[in-house]
């Protein structure tokens, strides 16, 4: 009796291990899992790639421009004469202040592109255009028609109405622009600046170094040594 039992549920264990053998895993249950799971995986992966290539050439562009700038810049640009104005703005004996735009400036350079200076009308077809730095380091320099002076703010430099030097640490007199007369137009050349290279308000001279007096080639010890009689200057 028992052993017949036994056989029997032997059977049916049997009969069920086979039927779950036969069934076997429902279909599309992992398989599709996996598939969609990679597929995410792959989705997610190329819009990362995407949006990281787009932030790169945002960041490229004006990092590209800055080095390509110098390259791109047109000859043209920088052989450009300005227009100033009328000539008859500008009164005889009077020294104003102009503007103009740099020419080999862009688009997006703003009021920084805007370049000031200073006309001075000396008679009725001779001009000066001062570049409106110190040639000291820079500083703009203000017109005092009462002195007859432009004075620098920054170290106390001064130029004669004729930007010559007249006292302070500038060496040299205010740097001028090229300028004609066309059709009644004040015209300067401004697509470069003028600077050292080019020549200043001396009319081109070239550019000397000032020595300084015999009182300051010589430390103080070596003046108070000297006042005392003990010789003539060292070599």
């Amino acid at each position: 009796m028992e052993s017949s039992e036994g056989k029997q549920r032997e059977e049916a264990a049997a009969s069920a291990h086979e039927d779950i053998a036969a069934s076997g895993p429902e279909p599309g249950s992992a398989p599709a899992a996996a598939t969609a799971s990679h597929g995410r995986r792959v989705f997610l992966f190329k819009l990362a790639l995407l949006l990281n290539g787009a932030i790169g050439v945002v960041l490229a562009v004006p990092i590209v421009g800055y080095l390509l700038g110098p390259a791109l810049k047109k000859k043209s640009s920088e052989n450009s004469w300005i227009d100033l104005g009328n000539a008859g703005d500008f009164p005889v004996g009077e020294t104003r202040l102009a503007s103009f735009r740099n020419p080999v400036t862009t688009s997006w350079d703003g009021q920084t592109g805007n370049i000031p200076c200073w006309v001075r009308r000396v008679s009725a077809s001779e001009f000066q255009v001062f570049a409106i730095n110190c040639a000291h380091l820079g500083c703009p320099v203000r017109w005092f028609p009462q002195s007859k002076l432009f004075l620098c703010p920054c170290h106390g430099g001064a130029y004669y109405q004729d930007g010559s030097r007249a006292s302070g640490p500038p060496e040299r007199g205010l740097f001028e622009y090229d300028h004609r007369i066309d059709g009644g137009r004040l015209m300067i050349f401004a697509g470069k600046m003028p600077t050292l290279a080019a020549h200043n308000c001396t009319g081109g001279a070239p550019l000397t170094q000032i020595q300084p007096a015999a009182d300051e080639q010589y430390p103080t010890e070596t003046k108070t040594a000297r006042s005392a009689g003990s010789g003539e200057w060292p070599a």
